[in-house]
Formats: C-alpha cells, sequence, structure tokens
C-alpha cells in the first residue's frame, strides 16, 4: 500500500472485476463495491458488480421486513462504498477504513471467484489460528475441508 492508500489489485483478479462489470469497457474503469461490514469485520471485502447485482436479486427475494433481509441490506447498502479500479490497476481504501481492518503497509489478498478480500497480514495470520483452532476441535487431526465440497453433477 501506499502513502495515499491505493492497494495493487493483482492482475487476475482485475480481469474478473473488468469481465464482471457489465458497464465496463476498454479505456473505462470498472466498477467494484466494498463491503466494510460491522465493528467486529477486521477485513473488507471487493465485489465484482455482476456479484453484486446478484446478491441484490437475493436480498430482493427475501421476505421485507424481516431481520434477514434488514441485516443484509444494512451489509450491502450501508456497510458498504462503491469505488472504482484505477488505470494502475490500484483501489483507493480511506483511511477510516484502513484504520478499521488495520491495513498500515502491506496488504493480503484472498480470491473467493468474483469478489475478493483484503487484510491485514496480521490480521489474517490471527484469523487463521482461530480458525484452526476451532477445527482441530470440530475434525480429526488429518481431516481435508475439500471433502466438504459437494459433488458435482455427472458431466453429459
Amino acid at each position: 500500500m501506499d502513502a495515499k492508500g491505493r492497494v495493487s489489485i493483482p492482475a487476475a483478479f482485475r480481469r474478473v472485476i473488468e469481465s464482471c462489470d457489465p458497464d465496463w469497457k476498454e479505456g473505462l474503469r470498472p466498477n467494484i463495491l466494498v463491503v466494510y461490514g460491522p465493528e467486529t469485520q477486521d477485513w473488507l471485502e471487493v465485489f465484482s458488480m455482476e456479484a453484486v447485482h446478484e446478491m441484490d436479486e437475493q436480498i430482493g427475494l427475501m421476505q421485507r421486513g424481516s431481520p434477514e433481509r434488514l441485516r443484509n441490506e444494512d451489509l450491502m447498502y450501508g456497510q458498504s462504498f462503491e469505488a472504482q479500479v484505477d488505470d494502475d490497476g490500484r483501489l483507493t481504501i480511506p483511511q477510516k477504513y484502513r484504520d478499521k481492518i488495520g491495513l498500515k503497509g502491506e496488504a493480503f489478498f484472498i480470491s473467493a471467484g468474483d469478489y475478493f478480500r483484503i487484510w491485514s497480514p496480521e490480521a489474517y495470520e490471527a484469523h487463521n489460528a482461530r480458525r484452526s483452532r476451532k477445527q482441530a476441535d470440530q475434525y480429526p487431526e488429518d481431516f481435508d475441508p475439500r471433502s466438504l465440497l459437494p459433488p458435482l453433477p455427472p458431466k453429459v
């Protein structure tokens, strides 16, 4: 991260962001949605516009006024900000969100298909250690989490 709070988005992530923005064309800046979440969330989620539109549809299918819909509306519309990737492939993260997630110099990215997370390396290490301890209590020592993946339908 540079002094202005800009982080370079890895090229592979940028290609996904561009391909998932229906308004993007060569020469334009692709749009994204950055979800900073509640106080307890110590990472940022960066969603492609295609993912945002899909979640908008899903939220629209939920019962209006239900606690679940209100929580999702608050998260996606009230605890987020729209942004663009600049011409050099960077995202500017405002200071208050850098402070929220403890981002100081280096950013750690984790891809998850049509979105990715940005962590401070220290926060990710602490989160991963907590998750590992919890999994150690729940699963045997040689447990492979890929065993939880659902089977794919037969290929035709």
